[in-house]
This record gives structure tokens, sequence and C-alpha cells, in this order.
């Protein structure tokens, strides 16, 4: 007998997980974060775009969609709620992979289990298996020579490419599927899985759609499946499979099936305190440290942004474009931005929502401050990078002193965790964007006591 193959062991693993109470919190938890992204990003234009695009497609009335006025049919609703879940670059972070897990299998999970009429105990463990297995898809990925991720080195984004297949298999396991069924999900969404990422560095909103397009391929993928669709037994391995259409077939099989049911990412996921790309964070913190010690704006003759050499393409090349975003969504993706925004004095957690309009991406004094700033590969960054994304922030003040403030550990991740209380203030903060107060409060109980409920109560009344 032979043995089973990559996808094949997925499949067993997404049928029978059995979930640690640790990992079914952690999944609460972002079940939670993921709505209020969603809801806060509902008045972008390109939200609209989408619920509009959806709801014109008619069809049959499966699943909620958060703006959605009536039932989207489930692949849909999975499109919508992932667009949404992506759109502020607000959403869960896994290091050293640099995937965004959740806004991918959340909301084709939930869409998923609406339609099949799942209990919100077994949708719980489907997200959990699901987040699992993108998290090893994009570690087998990941070349632990170099320190980086294989795909992103080509311009993919793993996110989304992973996160289709992941999508499937938490789609088809709470659709009811076998192990086999599971596995075939995940092999017909190996051929759906995309996403390049030169928007990060030049603009263009496609981005945001990434993770809406992986958990409708996820949620698609296993409605086929459940009509006897199958996907092939070495999609993953192949010799035309994934890794070998994605990454030249440079990966490590281990990062997938060690421990697999034994040892689970779910709850070392980082939660973004901020709304803007990842690699800007620590950079944000050091900002803050620093006005908390009384820098102003207006003291800094020129400063120097220190970073991981991999995430100066992201947030610091074009140099000209980034100190001069024309836009609040390619400030986000701004490292001069970030930190004019942190030593300005932002709201929310530090740096807030509210800091990436379009009219303070231009305005002149931060314009003039940003013009100051520089972002630079540093050795120190280099040497922790990607387990955090750390920062060094070196200011020159007008008055000729030398101040440095360094930042290893990302807020939200294990060694700087965000407290109950701050994912608190985050969701309120998000949710409160297009909720009312009301609204706001019957999400944060049902997801409390998802296990309780049946999948579609989630989001019925939004």
């Amino acid at each position: 007998m032979s043995e089973p193959t990559l996808v094949q062991r997925l499949g067993s693993f997404a049928a029978q997980a059995a979930v640690p109470d640790e990992v079914r919190a952690s999944v609460r938890s972002r079940v939670l974060d993921v709505v209020g992204l969603c809801a806060a990003a509902l008045p972008l234009e390109t939200s609209a775009a989408v619920v509009e695009h959806t709801t014109a497609l008619g069809g049959a009335a499966q699943a909620h969609a958060i703006g959605a006025r009536d039932l989207l049919p489930a692949p849909h609703a999975a499109f919508v709620n992932g667009v949404l879940a992506h759109s502020l670059d607000y959403d869960d972070t896994h290091l050293p992979s640099i995937l965004h897990p959740s806004a991918s299998v959340v909301p084709a999970t939930l869409a998923a289990a609406e339609l099949a009429g799942a209990s919100g105990a077994r949708t719980v463990e489907a997200i959990a298996a699901g987040i699992e297995i993108c998290v090893r898809l994009g570690m087998a990925g990941y070349d632990r020579e170099t320190g980086n991720s294989l795909f992103f080195e080509r311009g993919q984004h793993a996110t989304s490419i992973c996160g289709a297949v992941a999508s499937a298999a938490s789609a088809a396991a709470v659709l009811g599927l076998d192990a086999a069924g599971i596995a075939h999900a995940m092999g017909i969404a190996v051929s759906m899985g995309s996403g390049v990422i030169e928007g990060n560095r030049t603009g263009g909103t496609v981005k945001r759609l990434h993770c809406g397009i992986a958990a409708q391929s996820g949620v698609t993928a296993a409605m086929l499946a459940a009509r006897g669709i199958t996907g092939p037994p070495t999609a993953l391995e192949g010799r035309f499979g994934f890794f070998s259409a994605w990454i030249d077939g440079r990966f490590d099989a281990g990062a997938i099936v060690d421990g697999l049911g034994q040892t689970w990412s779910v709850p070392g996921i980082f939660f973004k305190p901020y709304p803007c790309n990842h690699f800007t964070h620590a950079g944000i913190d050091a900002a803050i440290a620093l006005r908390e010690e009384g820098l102003r704006p207006e003291d800094v003759d020129r400063a120097m942004l220190g970073v991981a050499a991999p995430t100066v393409r992201t947030i610091g090349e074009p140099i000209e474009a980034k100190r001069a975003p024309e836009t609040g969504y390619q400030a986000q993706f701004s490292g001069p931005y970030t930190v004019a925004a942190a030593l300005a004095g932002g709201g929310g957690l530090g740096v807030g929502l509210d800091d990436f309009t379009d009219e303070l991406a231009r305005d002149p004094a931060r314009r003039a401050l940003m013009a100051r700033i520089a972002v630079e590969a540093d050795p120190w960054c280099d040497g922790i990078y990607p387990n955090q994304f750390p920062a060094v922030l070196r200011v020159r003040t007008i008055d000729g002193r030398e101040i440095e403030r360094r930042i290893e550990a990302n807020r939200g991740g294990p060694g700087n965790p965000l407290s109950d209380e701050d994912l608190a203030r985050k969701f309120t903060d998000n949710a409160l964007r297009s909720m009312t107060p009301g609204q706001a409060e019957r999400v944060r109980e049902r997801c409390a006591a998802l296990e309780t409920l049946q999948a579609g109560d989630l989001l019925a009344g939004l």
C-alpha cells in the first residue's frame, strides 16, 4: 500500500482534527477580528464596487456578505467578505511565512458553513484546520537559508495562493466531505490560487481582491468536489504540481506534515495593531517611543528608518513615491509616511485608520517630514528577520542631537501580545465604522459563543 500524498494527509487532518481549547479560543478571536475588519472596510469605494458587482450577478440566496442587503451565493459571499477582510491591511500575519491566513479562510468557512447549516463548533474546527494548513503551505515555501519566502521572491502573493487551497479544505470540511473529498477540494483549488504583489510597490487596489478571490476559489472548489469533481492526488508535490508550478519544486514537505495535529501555529499568529503593511510596524513603535520621550515632528532634521533588506523594496522603494503617497492606501505601504504619522500622534492603538486618508497622505506638513525620512537595509534587522519585522529609527534633531530607538519584537505576536482589551478596542473602532453599537455588541457576543450557535447566526441581522 502506497504512502498517502500530501493533500491526502491534509484531508485526513481537516476531517478529523481534534482542536485544543487554546486554538479554539484563538479562532474565536480571529473571527471577531475579521468581522470587525470587514465592517471597517465597508465604506471604501472598492468595497462598494465588489458588493455591487456580486449583487448584480444574482444567484441563489445562500450566505451573508457584510454590506449586501440580500443573501448571496456562497462563493460570492466568501468573495465579498474576503475582499473586505484584507482591504485595510489590518488582518493577522504569520511569521516567518508572511501570510495573512484568516482573511481568506474565515470568510470561506463562514460562507460554506452557512450554506451547509453547519454548527458553530464544526465551523471553529474547520477554521482552525484551514488556518493551520495555510501556514504549513507557506512555511513549505520558506527558505530558511536566506530567511525569505520563495513565493515573495517571485512577486507571488503567498497569502492568496496558499489561502485558496486552505480555504478549500475548511470549506469542504463544513460541507461535510470526508477526508478524500477534502483532498479533492484542495486538489481542485491548486488550479485556482493566484496573486501578484506589484501593487505593494507602485499602487493599484487589486491586492484588496486577493483574499476574496482565494476565499471564493476555496468555496467553489469544495462545492465542485461535493458534486464529484476530482483533483490530482499529487496536486502539491507532483512533477507539475503546486510547488513545481509556483516555486520551481523547492519546498520542505516536513513543514507540511511534521507534527500535524499535535503542534498548532494558530495561537502564535500576529494580530495587527496598526492598519498598514506589517513591515512598517516596528518603525511605528520606534517613532511612538521617541514621541513619548518628547520628540516632535518639527524637531527632526533628518531620520533613517533601518529595516530588514527584503522589506525595503515594499516600504522604501521607490523612495520618491514612498515620500509622496497620493492616497491613504499607498501610505499604508510607506515607511516614511508611517513614521511621520506616528511622530504626529496617531489614533487607534498608536496609529489608526483615521491616519490613512487621502487628505493626510497629501498633507503638506507630513510630506515635509517624509522628505526628511530615508529607508535603508540594516544588518541588525537582517539578523532577526523574518521571525520578527524589526526596525531601528535613527534621528538627528535640528539642535544636533543623535537619538536612536530599536524595536525587536512586533506588537501583536507572542513576544509582545495585544491584550484582550486591545483586541476589544480594535474591534470596536473597526465595527462602529459601519455598524450600530447594538450590532457590534451582538457580534461580540456571538463570536464569544460561536461554538454554541449555528454558523449562519453570526452575520444575521447585519
